[in-house]
């Protein structure tokens, strides 16, 4: 074992150490380190792929893929090397064939995942994000902006939500895109049923980009899937399957419903204020999608339609109430707002609405005052350190010294505030 190696494998030691001694905030500390620790290496064998790939010694070699080399040099799995090599491709300079070196394409990943700021995996949705069709309309220079926005929110969210992040700025760049009811239809919507050759039973798969119909049909399955009781042992998958199941033989005893057009399903319809006031282009569904024109036409004549009306900073327009009791009216008014849970996103249906200063405690039961949690984020608030405020009338979350010393506010990634401003 080289020097070099003997003494970072001691202060790993030493850091495990830590982990099991001293106080409880002490030891946190040390996790955190460790992560660092770990990702600063993640980086240096990403620095130190691009350099085999530039030099080619895996080619003379006889490999045609660097990701298969890596997989044999270290025993790796197929996509843990390939999310090693995507990573050196963009985060590493690149020299071209005349030896010219070429920056890295994401300077700003880059610097935030050799500080331990972000993980290997932050750099792969990162990719992900600007290898999108949607980020394909964009001009480089509003790729880099969101580039140095996310690197710049690797700290706070985690990879899935960064990606969620990722792809909500980068639509909010497409500012013009087709026209809503002029174009060619390139939206896919189809379902396939196809029973087992040999045995009962088959598979159900299906794929709606229209958000009206997927809204539709996921509005239905979420209120039936939730968990019947506290102890529940059903995945959410064999839930959502046999809630699709219990509404299908619902529609079977019911022979009339499809005969007399039935009851449509209930869907949340958030429109904008300055969209209403421009006679309404485009709206937004609860489970999330912008709607065009004709199919908010559509909608309108066969389903039942609660519009809620938004200002400029998504905060709803002319509810308020003083109860403890939530009703109707202001939870769909915090559920406009929050989209679903305000900490992860979950759906409206599945959560609770928090007092942020409890009623007991002179809390009033006002939109200011009131948050939506699901369940889990509920039970968080109410037994952890973990504090909810609101700034500027809408929610953030403020984690305890020892998951963050800094104790950076958090919002969930699906919110509209999200959005980030576009680059001056």
């Amino acid at each position: 074992m080289s020097e070099n190696l003997q003494a970072a494998f001691d202060g790993v030691v030493q850091l495990q150490v830590d982990t099991l001694v001293g106080t409880f905030e002490e030891r946190c500390s040390a996790t955190r380190e460790l992560e660092v620790l770990g990702r600063r290496v993640d980086f240096a064998r990403v620095c130190a792929i691009s350099a085999f790939v530039r030099e080619g010694g895996f080619h003379a070699r006889g490999y045609k893929s660097s990701i298969h080399a890596f997989r044999d040099l270290w025993n790796l799995d197929h996509n843990d090397a390939k999310r090693y090599v995507t990573a050196a491709e963009h985060i590493c300079p690149q020299i071209t064939l005349d030896g010219q070196v070429l920056p890295a394409r994401l300077p700003a990943a880059a610097a935030a995942f050799e500080a331990g700021v972000m993980s290997l995996r932050h750099v792969e949705k990162i990719v992900q994000v600007l290898g999108s069709k949607e980020a394909g309309r964009l001009t480089p220079e509003d790729c880099a902006y969101v580039e140095a926005q996310l690197a710049g929110q690797a700290a706070v969210f985690d990879p899935k939500g960064l990606f969620t992040l990722g792809m909500r700025v980068v639509r909010s760049f497409d500012q013009d895109g087709p026209e809503p009811d002029d174009g060619p239809e390139s939206e896919v919507n189809e379902l396939t049923i196809t029973r087992h050759p040999d045995r009962p039973g088959g598979t159900i798969k299906g794929r709606f980009d229209n958000p009206v119909l997927f809204a539709t049909i996921a509005t239905l399955i979420d209120t039936k899937s939730k968990p019947t009781t506290s102890d529940d042992q059903r995945s959410a998958g064999q839930r959502q399957a046999e809630a699709l199941a219990d509404i299908c033989g619902y529609v079977l005893d019911h022979g009339d419903v499809p005969h007399a057009g039935g009851h449509r399903p209930h869907l949340n319809v958030h429109i904008p204020l300055a969209e209403l006031e421009n006679r309404v282009r485009t709206a937004v569904l609860d489970f999330g999608g912008t709607i065009a024109t004709k199919d908010l036409r559509l909608l309108a004549c066969n389903a039942g339609v609660i519009p809620i009306v938004m200002n400029g900073d998504s905060q709803p327009l002319d509810i308020g109430r003083a109860n403890r009791v939530i009703p109707d009216g202001m939870r769909r008014a915090v559920a406009a707002r929050d989209r679903g849970c305000a900490r992860c996103g979950r759906p409206a249906s599945w959560c609770d609405i928090h007092h942020i200063v409890e009623w007991q405690n002179g809390g009033p039961t006002e939109i200011n005052n009131l948050v939506m949690l699901c369940k889990m984020h509920h039970r968080e608030i109410h037994a952890t350190e973990w504090m909810v405020r609101m700034v500027d009338g809408l929610p953030e979350f403020i984690p305890p010294r020892w998951v963050d010393p800094d104790q950076v506010p958090r919002r969930s990634p699906t919110h509209p505030s999200w959005v980030v401003a576009y680059p001056p």
